[in-house]
């Protein structure tokens, strides 16, 4: 007989699911040929769990979390299962509704709400927050217009929106990225849903942010008594807020369990190798042992500083100021990979720009040690020397997609920086790109082919050679590996310390993945408000910071065990005292 369930996790299951997936298979009917995006994913949501759908980009998470309310875009059309929806006291196969009948367009909001991955395209540019989520609300519960706007005001104060009645009035744009994600929430729990789908809702959010969102869903899941689905790659997040996982690759679901399965006894190979590449970032790279650090400064910055607004206006009253970079100083030694962190805002970005006089400093230094041994102030640089010291200080962008002209060939792109810089001319640019090309491990065949033909990983790698082009001492790679599923950015990081090796290069690696830093740096430069907080060889600052706010900064990074949850137990920093 088996053992009766006493167990709150237990007795949930044993209560029938608020909806059940069963066999679920979409196809996309493309010009060539029909692309299978789902086959036969089957899994069930019960109230007061999050199952967590995971895997790389292109397993068809997303699309398969889209079905269930409905709003998949063509070409592509479901082929068969069943999708049944247990709620106010009835059961319902959204599969067998037409997309656009009123009974799926009930369901939508009211009995299940999306929290998309980026909510600025999902935000509307031209009306104010509070005006979207009144539509929502009146559109799905019938309230007049004064009643809605309280209920507004209610949920935007729930989601922890400070001032809620005045930010109801702002417009998309005057929201930060973790208030347009809160505002998000807040749509999507206008009418009480019964699920919640998270469709990859922290990607674009620093670490306290995406700690900050993570915790609010939990509550209002906890409140509510909703189910969750979390659509993600992040294995950190998952062994922090799921109960379930789903584990999906080409289309099907290869493994399920619970959380504590999933990461303490993987069954399938995929599975592990997902874990093996998040745990790998855990620890420092080996290549960074044996790694050889001159002691002479390659580049010195003294005091930079960058100061927004404070000029005089029409009337003579003086504007705002802004210090995005506050008097940083610091040194990166040649042979050596200088990580700086913080959260969004903090200015690193900004750093990274000054280095290069993309942005012009207000006050400060930047020097830089030349080939011959020679040291000049790249901020006192006419055009044409910037220009030469561009060719030794190199910049690897954030995004592969948008980075890389999609007009321009592969070989276009990357053999641009030598036809600017005039060093080499016709068949020399082919065969030095057929060169670029095989050190990031791509082959030279593709260099006719267009950005499209590429994924995200082969792009960043593209982009690589691009900055490789014109043999730089100096790489500062800005958020280089953020776009990238967790496997791909091992590769990545990976690759980039390979060809350091062969080419004596240094890195400033801007990034607000502590994981990842700890993995490819030798020193962390820790980032607040512009201003330098700490600086430290990257061990030392990742398990045992001095500052308050690192350690608070430290402790919102997901930790990949849940029998080990550092979130629960994360520091929150204040300007004047920290408390747990």
């Amino acid at each position: 007989m088996p053992p009766i369930p006493t167990k709150p996790e237990e007795l949930k299951t044993m209560e029938k699911p608020v909806l059940s997936v069963e066999n679920l298979s979409l196809d996309f009917h493309l010009r060539t040929h029909i692309l299978h995006a789902v086959r036969d994913v089957s899994f069930d949501l019960h109230r007061g769990r999050t199952l967590a759908l995971v895997g790389e980009s292109g397993s068809g998470k997303s699309v398969t979390a889209r079905s269930l309310m409905r709003i998949v875009d063509k070409p592509g059309v479901m082929v068969g299962g069943r999708i049944i929806l247990r709620t106010q006291g009835r059961e319902v196969d959204l599969a067998q509704l037409a997309s656009n009948s009123p009974e799926v367009r009930a369901v939508r909001g009211a009995r299940i709400g999306l929290i998309f991955q980026e909510p600025m395209s999902s935000l509307s540019p031209v009306h104010t927050i509070g005006s979207q989520i009144d539509e929502v609300i009146r559109l799905h519960s019938g309230m007049d217009k004064r009643a809605a706007r309280a209920r507004t005001v209610e949920l935007l104060g729930q989601v922890e929106i400070p001032n809620p009645a005045e930010m109801a009035d702002r417009y998309t744009f005057e929201f930060s990225g973790g208030m347009r994600q809160r505002a998000m929430i807040a749509m999507a729990l206008a009418v009480n849903p019964d699920i919640l789908i998270a469709d990859e809702p922290t990607t674009a959010l620093d670490v306290t942010t995406q700690a900050e969102i993570l915790d609010l869903i939990k509550r209002l899941q906890t409140e509510r008594g909703m189910a969750v689905l979390l659509i993600t790659h992040d294995m950190g997040v998952v062994a922090e807020v799921a109960d379930d996982v789903a584990v999906m690759r080409f289309g099907r679901i290869v493994e399920t369990g619970t959380v504590d399965a999933i990461f303490h006894a993987p069954q399938h190979a995929y599975t592990q190798r997902l874990l093996a590449s998040t745990l790998k970032l855990e620890q420092p790279a080996d290549a960074r042992a044996e790694a050889v650090i001159t002691p002479q400064p390659l580049l010195t910055v003294k005091g930079l500083t960058k100061v927004y607004g404070g000029a005089k206006g029409f009337l003579g009253t003086k504007k705002f100021a802004l210090k995005a970079v506050d008097d940083v100083s610091l040194v990166l030694h040649a042979g050596e990979n200088l990580g700086v962190v913080g959260e969004s805002g903090s200015g690193k970005t900004t750093l990274g720009r000054l280095i290069l006089r993309i942005v012009e400093p207000t006050t400060g230094q930047v020097l830089y040690r030349q080939k011959d041994g020679t040291e000049i102030d790249v901020t006192a640089l006419s055009k044409s020397d910037l220009r030469k010291f561009h060719a030794d200080v190199r910049l690897i962008f954030q995004d592969p997609f948008a980075s890389l002209n999609p007009r321009m060939t592969i070989r276009q792109i990357i053999g641009d920086p030598l036809v600017v810089e005039g060093k080499l001319k016709g068949k020399e640019i082919e065969e030095k790109v057929a060169e670029l090309l095989r050190l990031v491990g791509l082959s030279p065949d593709v260099m006719e082919r267009y950005p499209h033909a590429f994924s995200g990983g082969q792009r960043q790698r593209i982009g690589i050679a691009r900055a490789l082009a014109l043999d730089p001492r100096i790489i500062i790679a800005d958020e280089a590996t953020s776009a990238l599923d967790v496997s791909i950015r091992s590769q990545i990081l990976d690759l980039l310390l390979e060809i350091q090796s062969r080419l004596d290069l240094s890195f400033i690696f801007i990034s607000h993945d502590i994981s990842v830093v700890r993995y490819f740096c030798d020193r962390v430069a820790v980032m607040h408000r512009g201003k330098l907080v700490e600086i430290g060889p990257a061990e030392t600052i990742c398990t045992s910071p001095s500052e308050d706010y690192t350690r608070a900064l430290i402790s919102a990074v997901p930790n990949p065990d849940p029998r080990n949850k550092r979130m629960l137990h994360r520091t929150r920093f204040s300007a004047l005292s920290t408390s747990t």
